[in-house]
């Protein structure tokens, strides 16, 4: 079977952190968002191909990357877009990832921004199981969330209903974006897209292919997380750090109060701070200062100032520089 990792968005709701970076390769932990599923992909032996969806102003980042990880199976496909403005919408790149790489195998779809505790491994054994589409479904708690996502109605394992993004959600089980699909659903792409249906979420897609064959859901419990927002990235190193602290053994912690889930990276200085929620990429410096719910990009500097909620692009300055 085949494997295609979503990875064309401009992610401009996270600038200027994403700007010239795709969020995908945001840091958790030890690694990247994107490099736990290429993982997973590489270690499942029932994967032998997996594609790297990707727009062509970040092409050459992600073929770095991948040279450098020495992954052997993802191979990079090239959309032909290099801004937002430009954008096929999911489906409609989809489309033409069939099209290009002409897949014929069962395919399993993920985006590479997802944050998900489950093994794809267990994924792939449901999918084979049931023999048709099916979805991972996730229940965020509320509905008042629900209304952001595709919502679904399991029972017995099987979808009986999807609405996307609907403004009274029937309840708060919600499809995320991680579907596999027997060789012959991914004809129906083009038979969706040529009868003008929306283009751009793939729930849209889910809710017509639900309503004309059967699709089973792969119901998990744990975290999920849609790396779309700051928020959504503090709460996935959140999680990942389950309130404590890491700091890279090259980084410079002095006379500061590090507070739950703060990761300071590679050559960081803080020094008579206090952090809280924080992510303090390579290279930054944190002096004399106060930072709470904030991501720091690499080589800015922080100093007597107090943030909260605050993303701060690569090489900025924030100073509070009191005259004599």
């Amino acid at each position: 079977m085949d494997a295609v990792v979503l990875a064309g968005g401009y992610a401009t709701r996270m600038w200027p952190i994403t700007k010239r970076r795709p969020k995908m390769f945001l840091p958790i932990d030890d690694t990247t968002v994107v490099d736990r599923i290429f993982e997973e992909l590489e270690a499942d032996d029932r994967v032998e191909n997996v594609y790297v969806s990707t727009n062509a102003r970040f092409a050459d980042e992600f073929q770095s990357h991948l040279e450098k990880q020495c992954y052997e199976k993802p191979t990079l496909s090239i959309e032909q877009t290099s801004s937002e403005r430009e954008k096929l919408g999911v489906i409609g790149a989809i489309e033409q990832l069939i099209e290009r790489e002409s897949l014929s195998e069962d395919t399993v779809i993920i985006a590479g921004d997802n944050y998900i505790s489950f093994d794809i491994s267990e994924f792939i054994d449901h999918f084979q199981h049931c023999g048709t589409p099916t979805i991972a479904a996730y229940n965020v708690g509320s509905t008042e969330k629900a209304s952001q996502y595709g919502v679904v109605k399991v029972e017995s394992g099987q979808v009986v209903d999807f609405q996307e993004k609907p403004a009274d959600p029937r309840s708060s089980l919600i499809s995320i974006a991680c579907y596999a699909f027997p060789a012959d659903t991914l004809k129906r792409v083009h038979s969706y897209l040529i009868h003008g249906n929306n283009p751009d979420e793939p729930g849209w897609f889910i809710q017509w292919l639900q309503s004309r064959q059967t699709v089973h859901a792969f119901s998990f419990d744990g975290a999920w997380f849609d790396i779309g927002t700051p928020g959504s990235y503090l709460d996935a190193i959140g999680h990942q750090l389950n309130g404590d602290v890491s700091i890279d053994p090259t980084a410079t912690v002095k006379n500061s109060d590090l507070g739950s889930n703060v990761h300071v990276m590679q050559n960081a200085k803080v020094i008579d701070a206090t952090l809280d929620r924080a992510v303090v990429f390579p290279d930054s410096s944190v002096l004399n200062a106060s930072v709470r719910n904030c991501v720091l990009d690499e080589s800015c500097v922080i100093e007597g100032v107090d943030l909260d909620g605050s993303v701060i692009g690569s090489y900025s300055q924030l100073r509070n520089e009191i005259p004599n």
